[in-house]
């Protein structure tokens, strides 16, 4: 597979009154085109900041970030899907699909009839002209990733979409999206808490440690399936050796944080 971006010895601070906190430190890693890759780590210790980075929200104060001739010279190819799902509770959920090819200037025929293609390809055509408050949180996060898809981005961002979700409804909407994202073809990178969410759903995972961020280890993640979807991921024989490498991995990172005191 082609690279679509780099990370090359990235290091950022954040500044404020009171002085600067190193965030990122010496981040190399790479994302390949068309694979879905997870960012995990200990609370505060970047991950986020390394979407942003993507995005162009950001930039590296040292060190280098490369995109792929397409990503570079079309920025609007990233998607980005955030843990709310941002739906204007006015506008009707084909309008709210549509915003994003608004605001692009892309609100031609052929995108509106693409998205009422991916409304009735993943189950919410009936829907398109109810409004946010009439549908379930897991059809929302739905709705907010096609209003994703429809701009047709090459790389979609996607920080803790699922975490405002009840646990059976995460099970259940994380896998659609995951089977959803590879279904179109697209690479996704993932910043995720749960570490059984990113065996289930990886190619490939990314630890970090604690602030400021290094990369710990790239787990390559090969699961032996019966079936599809986030539940047969986690009855595959190799799944709880990778959660249990993950853990003892982060578990590890977060008892160096303790101080003396702390682990008493």
């Amino acid at each position: 597979m082609n690279t679509l971006l780099s990370f090359q010895d990235v290091q950022y601070h954040y500044h404020t009154i009171s002085g600067e906190t190193q965030a990122l430190k010496n981040i190399s890693f790479s994302v390949r085109e068309g694979e879905f890759l997870s960012i995990v780590g200990p609370s505060g210790c970047g991950k986020t900041t390394l979407l942003s980075m993507i995005a162009g929200l950001i930039k590296p104060e040292a060190g280098e970030l490369y995109f792929a001739d397409t990503l570079k010279n079309n920025p609007s190819s990233i998607g980005y899907m955030l843990q709310h799902d941002h739906l204007f509770e006015w506008r009707t959920i084909y309008k709210n699909v549509l915003l994003g090819l608004e605001l692009r200037h892309k609100n031609t025929k052929e995108r509106r009839g693409a998205a009422l293609d991916l409304l009735s390809q993943y189950g919410l055509s009936q829907f398109r002209d109810s409004y946010p408050d009439e549908l379930s949180g897991g059809m929302r996060q739905r709705a907010a990733l096609i209003r994703t898809l429809v701009c047709e981005p090459e790389l979609l961002l996607l920080d803790e979409p699922f975490s405002a979700l009840d646990y059976q409804t995460r099970l259940t909407v994380s896998s659609d999206i995951a089977d959803i994202i590879k279904k179109e073809k697209k690479t996704a990178v993932l910043v995720t808490h749960d570490l059984s969410e990113a065996v289930a759903l990886s190619d490939r995972i990314l630890v970090l440690s604690a602030r400021p961020a290094s990369v710990l280890r790239m787990m390559d993640i090969h699961l032996t399936k019966q079936g599809t979807g986030a539940v047969a991921a986690r009855k595959a024989p190799e799944f709880s050796k990778y959660f249990n490498e993950l853990w003892e991995e982060l578990h590890g990172e977060e008892q160096t944080m303790l101080t003396p005191a702390d682990s008493i």
